[in-house]
């Protein structure tokens, strides 16, 4: 460094702090900053003005992150098949999250090889679209169910809620058996149907009138099933749980066996603008 005639050595720049200076003094051979940079002290010695401060970058970020979807009309890319959720199985989704599904299931498949062979298609953000609240999870004791719809029988799901381990013997899953009997008559359902409009669902007068006949029809094997199917494309039908009453077991298989049934992925093509 000597030998350089246009490195000034440590000891003789007047702007470089060393072992040599005043005792207590911390060394350091970094070239000091700009007086204006170096003034931030009096931000990091003043808790009130740093949270002023922290607070307007927070206030700026947030306007430019959420001010421009106020004018956008839709931020979710529209997929062919996608519909709201029929009386019965949006009656199971509430079981399924009453009964704490969620914590151990999620319902998002991330675009990774590993998860799209063991799975399925990777997640579509329509896919959600009508979820209030989504249920993506964070976390997967079991499997993921997005994709689980028709993948096994209404036999085998029964089985499934009522003992676990029979068809599963390593699950740590608990039983679900009583929701065999527990009778559902669908009462309030069109009041459901008429919250889920109120936050944006696309529910129409013709599905709230008929939704407790619709309710009632998706379960029952000589139900107004062309009425159902017509509201409600893809939706399954049948006594998921064998009994002559409607039950719990039944709306919670419902929406089970519809779940990632509704998009036809050997015609789907991503909008590469999304």
């Amino acid at each position: 460094m000597a030998d350089n005639p246009k490195i000034t050595p440590p000891e003789q720049d007047p702007k470089v702090s060393t072992l040599s200076d005043l005792p207590g003094d911390v060394p350091n051979e970094m070239q000091h900053h700009s007086s204006f940079l170096a003034r931030h002290h009096i931000i990091e010695r003043s808790p009130t003005l740093l949270l002023v401060l922290s607070f307007l970058v927070v206030t700026i970020g947030g306007i430019v992150e959420i001010a421009p979807l106020f004018y956008l009309e839709n931020t979710i890319e529209e997929v062919e098949g996608m519909r709201p959720y029929s009386p019965l199985e949006l009656a199971g989704r509430n079981i399924y999250i009453r009964e704490g599904c969620y914590v151990c299931h999620s319902q998002m498949i991330r675009p990774m090889r590993d998860e799209v062979e063991r799975y399925g298609h990777y997640s579509l953000a329509a896919e959600s679209m009508y979820d209030h609240p989504f249920q993506w999870g964070s976390k997967r004791t079991g499997p993921d169910v997005a994709r689980v719809g028709g993948r096994y029988s209404d036999a085998w799901h029964v089985d499934h809620l009522m003992d676990p381990q029979s068809v599963v013997p390593e699950s740590i899953m608990p039983k679900y058996a009583f929701l065999a009997s527990a009778e559902i008559d669908g009462e309030h359902v069109e009041d459901l149907l008429r919250t889920h409009r109120f936050v944006g669902v696309p529910y129409t007068d013709e599905m709230i009138e008929a939704a407790r006949a619709d309710f009632l029809a998706q379960a029952d094997l000589d139900g107004d099933w062309d009425g159902v199917e017509e509201r409600y494309p893809g939706a399954v039908f049948g006594n998921f749980d064998g009994q002559p009453e409607l039950t719990e077991m039944d709306a919670l298989i419902a929406y089970l066996q519809m779940l990632g049934t509704l998009v036809d992925f050997s015609t789907f093509t991503p909008d590469p603008s999304r």
